[in-house]
């Protein structure tokens, strides 16, 4: 607490101060992360390795600061409205290229907002309370058409999650019951409680659980299997083809944003991806590091915005 603070006084004193304007003095006060969920999920979790590094290696403070209001909207609006100073910066999933197309923003993440680098890949899992009774897709996809409406949860509306539970309810025939959180860590906590069964989720929270028998993943959504989840099939493997989908996490910055900084930024964070120690931290929650240029994640982003675009039409996916 007397850390926090220090860090608060500390930021109050500077933005009493003027701002530098030149680029080539960044960072030369604090630098906020703002990520769009609370606390533990595995997005605050990469935000967080992250900015520990950025932290050693530049010389200043990147705070991480959670924004979950909206439906995971609030932080991508604030940062999208912020300056392009390179003092607030985004850390998202890949709710930025889907939620926009469910929820009111007050802000349009394509031009508002430039991508600086994907982090990393995972995949979304359908995961089960063991008290449930399956073992398998199949035994699910049974249990799911002799008992139609069942609830499963999701960390958002609209999001990467919400996709792939409708997805596999189009593809495999059935009828669930969708149940939005505000966050990861908040549906894998009543999923390990049993308050709810099923929950269509990304794999980080629940990769310890899974371990200790506490929950069953029966899919996960990714091409291939995930290094850290070689014994879970993925969708296709089960049996329902089509349903191929990468939640990612990636660094965005407020359009406008100088080029100097996001270069430099781009390439401190590949050094920490190289970094075995925070390699292996992202692969343990099977989130796969992936690096490369501000040009790749710029593609990535909008590529799949008009995916889920597309997607959320076809699913017919909306507010209640």
């Amino acid at each position: 607490m007397a850390m926090l603070r220090f860090l608060g006084g500390l930021l109050a004193l500077i933005s009493l101060q003027p701002v530098a304007s030149s680029a080539e003095t960044w960072p030369s006060r604090p630098v906020r992360l703002i990520v769009p969920v609370v606390a533990g999920g595995s997005t605050d979790a990469a935000a967080r390795v992250i900015g520990e590094y950025l932290s050693r290696a530049l010389g200043q403070q990147f705070i991480v600061e959670n924004r979950s209001g909206a439906g995971g909207l609030a932080g991508i609006e604030a940062v999208g409205k912020s300056a392009p100073d390179g003092y607030t910066i985004l850390v998202t999933t890949d709710r930025v290229a889907s939620a926009p197309h469910v929820l009111k923003l007050g802000v349009n993440p394509v031009t508002d907002l430039s991508p600086v680098i994907q982090i990393s890949r995972q995949p979304v899992v359908l995961a089960v309370h063991p008290s449930l009774g399956v073992a398998s897709l199949a035994e699910f996809l049974a249990l799911a058409r002799a008992r139609p409406g069942m609830s499963y949860a999701t960390s958002g509306v609209g999001i990467h999650q919400h996709v792939a539970g409708e997805w596999l309810q189009k593809l495999a025939g059935i009828k669930l019951t969708v149940i939005p959180y505000r966050g990861g860590a908040q549906a894998t906590n009543d999923l390990i409680a049993g308050h709810v069964k099923i929950a269509s989720l990304g794999s980080p929270p629940l990769i310890e659980h899974y371990r200790a028998g506490t929950v069953r993943l029966l899919a996960q959504s990714t091409a291939a299997r995930s290094p850290e989840l070689l014994d879970v099939p993925t969708y296709e493997e089960a049996g329902i083809k089509g349903l191929v989908l990468d939640q990612w996490n990636s660094v965005f910055v407020p359009a406008g944003t100088p080029a100097s900084i996001v270069a430099r930024l781009n390439a401190e964070i590949n050094k920490a991806l190289a970094e075995p120690a925070i390699r292996a931290a992202l692969l343990h929650q099977s989130q796969e590091p992936v690096g490369g240029s501000a040009e790749a994640a710029s593609r990535l982003f909008h590529d799949d915005f008009v995916k889920y675009g597309r997607l959320i039409e076809e699913l017919h996916i909306k507010v209640e």
